[in-house]
Order: structure tokens, then C-alpha cells, then sequence
């Protein structure tokens, strides 16, 4: 596998670091992110997504969502457990677990539940209007020669 040193592009941009971290990341090694606790992502609207996170046994004060540094993070810590429970089979996976999902520019999280051993955390992309695009009417081009003749004649 190819290693590929972004140090460069780190001394000759500037703003650009989060593109140049998202390149590191995706192209290092530590690539393969565990499998637990499963997920969905699914788009609800032209602008709305929903990350849908299965955590049974976990209650919603054992929960954290946070957005910090363009990124989201989901983590669960278990609370301590009771002593005298013996267990025949324990096939309830209640590890402690953290995952971090990077958001894209102007993508908001907007709310979290957790119902039926799922957190749903709903995002929405809300895109300035300086930023969305906008139609610019076109003059006529004979309305523009006859003003600039009226004002010459003048």
C-alpha cells in the first residue's frame, strides 16, 4: 500500500485543513472503523438526513451526542453493574463505545432521540444565502444602447 505524506499541502494552503485531515484519514491505515454498534444513514429530504444507531441496553442518560470540530461523536458509557447477577448466556453487547461521523460544511444537528434501543439523530444541510445560487436577469441589449444614446444626446 501506498503511503502518501500531505505535509506539503499543509505548508502551501491555507483553509484547507480540513480537506488535507479528511485525505490523511481516508488514506491511512486505521481505515477500518469496528463495527459496533451498528448504523444507518439515510437521507428524509432533499436537505435532511437521519443516523439511526442500534444501543439496546443502554438507557438515555448513558448516552452522549456532541458536535465538536466539524465532527459529530456518539458515545456510551455503561453504568456500573449490580453485583449477584449470574449470567447462563450474555449474547447484549453493553460495552463502552465511541463513534464520530465528520460533517460536512453548513450540515446542522437539529435534535436525538432514543426510543426502542435506537438514537436517532437528525441533521439538516441549511446553506446561507450568499452561498445559494441566484438568477440574474439579462437587459436587453437595444434598452441598454438607446439609455447610453439619451444620456450622450443630453
Amino acid at each position: 500500500m501506498r503511503n502518501y505524506d500531505f505535509s506539503p499541502l499543509y505548508r502551501a494552503t491555507v483553509g484547507f485543513d480540513r480537506i488535507a485531515d479528511l485525505m490523511d484519514r481516508v488514506l491511512s491505515a486505521d481505515v477500518a472503523q469496528p463495527g459496533y454498534p451498528p448504523y444507518n444513514i439515510e437521507k428524509t429530504d432533499e436537505n435532511a438526513y437521519r443516523i439511526s444507531i442500534a444501543v439496546a441496553g443502554f438507557s438515555g442518560e448513558e448516552l452522549a451526542v456532541e458536535v465538536k470540530d466539524g465532527a459529530l461523536l456518539v458515545s456510551a458509557r455503561k453504568a456500573a453493574e449490580e453485583e449477584g447477577k449470574t449470567y447462563l448466556h450474555r449474547g447484549i453487547a453493553t460495552r463502552a463505545f465511541e463513534r464520530r461521523f465528520a460533517l460536512a460544511d453548513h450540515v446542522k444537528v437539529t435534535g436525538a432521540t432514543h426510543a426502542d434501543g435506537m438514537l436517532h439523530i437528525d441533521l439538516a444541510r441549511e446553506v446561507p444565502e450568499a452561498l445559494k445560487p441566484r438568477r440574474i436577469e439579462i437587459a436587453k441589449s437595444d434598452t441598454v444602447e438607446a439609455k447610453a444614446v439619451e444620456k450622450a444626446e443630453a
